[in-house]
């Protein structure tokens, strides 16, 4: 029988029975089958995670299987970062935000805007671990945050 993992070890220190290596977007998952160095397992999360690099996940069979940031095709942006992030930002594009540069995942409509935007590029061939979210984990999904939000209120303006 194939094991499960129900439970994932955020940031976990090893020994570790083996290790999976996922692309940012394989590090968001709930249910799957993974096939890693040490076989295959079932990932049964009780909701939709978002992985970190470090992070593990406890089988079944008491093991403990590591998750690495899988290396992918990215965009290292230099220039002015300040405008540069704002732009990106505001296109809702995760971003690794870094003291001389910003990393993020190769987009051809992205760099095409970044390069009129004056900004230096290289293509690269990195893990890709972005920002987390406003609250300090997990990832951004535009403006729903899981919470309803009440946009009827009145403003009283006196131009007096």
């Amino acid at each position: 029988m194939i094991p499960h993992s129900h439970q994932v070890i955020r940031n976990a220190s090893g020994p570790f029975d083996g290790s999976v290596e996922l692309d940012y977007e394989g590090r968001l998952l709930r249910r799957k089958r993974l096939a890693c160095d040490a076989g295959d397992f079932l990932v049964d999360l009780p909701e939709v995670t978002s992985l970190e690099d470090g992070d593990a996940f406890l089988l079944s069979d008491g093991r403990r299987i590591t998750v690495h940031a899988a290396a992918e095709p990215v965009l290292v942006i230099r220039g002015d970062l300040p405008r540069l992030a704002w732009h990106i930002g505001n296109r809702h594009t995760p971003c690794r935000i870094e003291a001389d540069r910003l990393i993020i995942r190769a987009d051809h409509v992205l760099e095409a805007m970044l390069e009129q935007l004056g900004a230096r590029l290289e293509h690269a061939t990195l893990p890709f671990s972005p920002e987390k979210g406003a609250y300090g984990h997990g990832r951004t999904f535009g403006h729903d945050h899981g919470h309803s939000h009440s946009h009827a209120h009145d403003h009283q303006h006196d131009h007096a």
